[in-house]
């Protein structure tokens, strides 16, 4: 069991137009901007932008490094985000959420507030609502509707990110828990928690990989179930994607 001091979670996912702003005053540079380029599955990549690319990932071949995609360009060189503002900041590592975190007086939220916001402070709950996917066959997430990983029809409102706003899931009206695209939290990774109770548990104090959650637009049930409270996953503190962004969580005293 855990037991969690009150915390501060933001609503929404960290938009294009708040990290713009960031970016315009701190005249930041993401790792993916130094390192000049980015994950991208090929699905949402233009015929030329696929055409210059000679490598995949060994065991999932739809995700290619893509030079110059970025915060920016989030499909590479050729696409922008224009229309986008709203939607969630893409192609940011765990070091770049960290910054803006700290430029906005906040941080990233822990592994056991993210989870425990996400289950509206419920016990076992699959997702942030309750435990049917579609409650009353509405739609409450933003996922891979479709064949994966051929087609992603948008039958949930958006092929890839939608807005950062849509998708309430809890009664504290958090929105995207699940689904849009993996969040950050600060945590090192750590493949099986102690079962011993734990006061505002924080992970390990060191490692290689840092804890993502939530799932994303990329996920679907017969590839990646992840877009559960519970599920995790996690990235080199330096990696990047399209799929992947974060939220800013705060101490309640502050």
């Amino acid at each position: 069991s855990v037991s969690l001091d009150s915390f501060y979670l933001d609503t929404t996912e960290v938009s294009n137009e708040q990290f713009a702003e960031f970016v315009k005053e701190t005249k930041y540079v993401t790792e993916a901007e130094s390192f000049g380029n980015s994950f991208v599955a090929d699905f949402y990549l233009s015929e030329a932008v696929k055409a210059e690319i000679t490598q995949a990932v060994a065991g999932a071949p739809w995700w290619l490094p893509v030079e110059g995609a970025d915060w920016r360009h989030p499909e590479g060189k050729d696409s922008d985000i224009e229309g986008r503002e709203d939607h969630p900041v893409v192609h940011v590592s765990w070091n770049d959420a960290v910054e803006y975190c700290k430029w906005a007086g906040k941080r990233l939220p822990t592994e056991a507030e993210w989870e425990y916001a996400c289950r509206d402070g419920k016990d076992n709950r699959l997702f942030p609502w309750g435990n049917k996917w579609t409650p009353k066959d509405t739609i409450m997430a933003n996922i891979w509707t479709g064949e994966f990983p051929s087609l992603d029809d948008g039958t949930d409102g958006a092929a890839g990110t939608g807005p950062v706003g849509e998708f309430t899931q809890t009664k504290t009206g958090l929105k995207n828990m699940i689904g849009n695209v993996w969040e950050w939290t600060a945590d090192w990774w750590v493949t099986r928690h102690s079962a011993d109770h734990a006061d505002n548990p924080t992970g390990p104090p060191e490692g290689t990989d840092k804890v993502k959650k939530g799932g994303s637009f990329m996920c679907h049930k017969n590839y990646c179930y992840r877009y559960r409270c519970a599920a995790r996953s996690q990235n080199t503190p330096d990696s990047s994607a399209h799929n992947l962004g974060f939220r800013c969580a705060a101490d309640a005293h502050q």
